[in-house]
C-alpha cells in the first residue's frame, strides 16, 4: 500500500518538470518572436513615403462605416483584392540591399499603416515595392488579364476572371506602391530612366550603340524581336491586328498607314523607347537594350507605308492557325522582297520616302 502511494508521488513530480520546461519555452518564444518586435514597432513612426489606404474627410478625420471601421479608399480596396488573390505568395514588397533595378531602398516606416503586411518572402515574380507610376493603367490591366502577352515566358496566372471593379481597384493599389518615392525629386537619380528630362545619358548611349538600320541583317534581327514582343498587339506583319488588339479600346498602331513614311530613325526609336502614354504600349527602354530597339527600328522601316492603308482581320492565337495567318500577304511580300533587293544593289533609299500604290504592282522606285 505504501509502495503505491510513493509511486503516485513520484509520478506527479515526474510530470511537473516537463510542464515547467514547456511553459518556459513557450514564454521565451513568445517574448522573442511577438512581444519584443511589437514593442519595437510601437516606436516606429510613418515615413514620408508611407501610404494610407483609408478615406479621410476634408478635416483630415478618418471616415468610418456603421460598425466603426475605417472605410478603405480605392487603393485600399485594391489591397484587399491583392491579399485575397494571394499575390504576395509570388511578389515581395521590400527592396533588399543586393537588389538592382528595383528602385530606392524601403524602410520600416513605409509600412506603418499596412495591416496585415504583404511583404512576401518569395521572388517568383518581380519585387513591387516601387511599381507605382512606371507603366500606364491600361498596361497593368492587360498584363493582369494575359501576362504572357506582355511578358513572354511569364508563369503568372491570368486574372481575367476578376470583374472590372476589382481590376480597377487592384491597379490603383499597384500604382500606389512606392509612388511617393517615385515622385520625390530627391530620388530622380535612382529613377532616371523614368524621367524623359533626365535621359541625356540614355540617348548618348543609344547613339553609341546604333547599328546600320538600313541593313538587311539589322532588319532580320528586328523581325525576331518584333514577333516576340510586339506581334501580340501589332500583328505579325505590323497591321495592328494582333490577338490582343481585339480587346483593346485604344487599338495598336497599323504601320501600313502612309504617315509613317515621314518618320526618321530617331522618331521610330523614340516611339519604341518611350511608349505611348494612355495606351498599353510600354516604355521598351526599360526592358530592351539600345541595340535591340535599333534592330526594331530597322525592321519597322521595312514595313510598307503606302497610299492605301492595309486592313486585315484580327489574328488568332490558335496554334493551328498561327503559321498560316503569319505569312505575308502578296503585296507585303513583294514590297519586302523589292526592298531587300534594293539594299543588296545599294539603291535603297531610307526615310523619308516609301513605295506608292502603283509600285506594289511592279513599278520601280525608292523603298522605305
Amino acid at each position: 500500500m505504501n509502495d503505491n502511494n510513493e509511486n503516485k508521488k513520484i509520478g506527479a513530480k515526474g510530470y511537473l518538470m516537463p510542464a515547467i520546461v514547456v511553459a518556459v519555452s513557450f514564454l521565451t518564444i513568445y517574448t522573442v518572436v511577438v512581444a519584443i518586435p511589437d514593442m519595437t514597432m510601437i516606436k516606429t513612426q510613418p515615413s514620408e513615403y508611407a501610404m494610407e489606404y483609408i478615406q479621410r474627410d476634408e478635416k483630415g478625420q478618418i471616415i468610418r462605416d456603421k460598425q466603426g471601421l475605417p472605410v478603405p479608399n480605392e487603393a485600399g480596396l485594391g489591397r484587399q483584392v491583392y491579399v485575397r488573390e494571394g499575390c504576395f505568395y509570388c511578389h515581395s514588397q521590400f527592396v533588399r540591399p543586393q537588389d538592382r533595378d528595383f528602385g530606392s531602398k524601403v524602410q520600416a516606416g513605409d509600412y506603418v499603416n499596412e495591416t496585415p503586411n504583404v511583404l512576401g518572402t518569395s521572388r517568383t515574380g518581380p519585387d513591387l515595392s516601387n511599381e507605382g507610376g512606371k507603366l500606364p493603367d491600361a498596361w497593368h490591366i492587360g498584363h493582369l488579364k494575359d501576362p504572357r502577352a506582355y511578358t513572354p515566358g511569364s508563369i503568372m496566372p491570368s486574372f481575367s476572371y476578376l470583374n472590372d471593379e476589382d481590376l480597377k481597384h487592384l491597379v490603383a493599389y499597384l500604382q500606389s506602391l512606392g509612388r511617393k518615392r517615385f515622385e520625390d525629386p530627391a530620388n530622380r537619380g535612382i529613377y532616371e530612366a523614368y524621367y524623359p528630362e533626365a535621359d541625356t545619358a540614355f540617348w548618348k548611349a543609344s547613339e553609341n550603340h546604333k547599328p546600320n538600320v538600313d541593313s538587311a541583317t539589322a532588319a532580320n534581327a528586328g523581325a525576331g524581336i518584333f514577333r516576340q514582343n510586339c506581334a501580340v498587339c501589332h500583328g505579325t506583319n505590323g497591321l495592328g491586328n494582333g490577338p490582343n488588339a481585339l480587346a483593346m479600346n485604344k487599338k495598336p498602331a497599323n504601320f501600313s498607314r502612309p504617315f509613317y513614311k515621314a518618320y526618321s530613325d530617331k522618331t521610330w526609336y523614340y516611339k519604341v523607347a518611350e511608349g505611348v502614354p494612355g495606351t498599353r504600349m510600354p516604355r521598351w527602354k526599360l526592358k530592351l537594350k539600345p541595340e535591340q530597339m535599333w534592330y526594331l527600328v530597322a525592321y519597322l522601316k521595312t514595313l510598307p507605308q503606302d497610299n492605301v492603308e492595309i486592313i486585315a482581320p484580327y489574328q488568332s492565337i490558335d496554334d493551328l492557325q498561327w503559321e498560316s495567318q503569319s505569312a505575308l500577304d502578296a503585296p507585303l511580300a513583294e514590297t519586302q522582297r523589292r526592298i531587300g533587293q534594293q539594299k543588296e544593289e545599294g539603291s535603297y533609299k531610307p526615310n523619308p520616302g516609301g513605295p506608292t500604290g502603283s509600285e506594289l504592282s511592279g513599278g520601280s522606285a525608292g523603298g522605305h
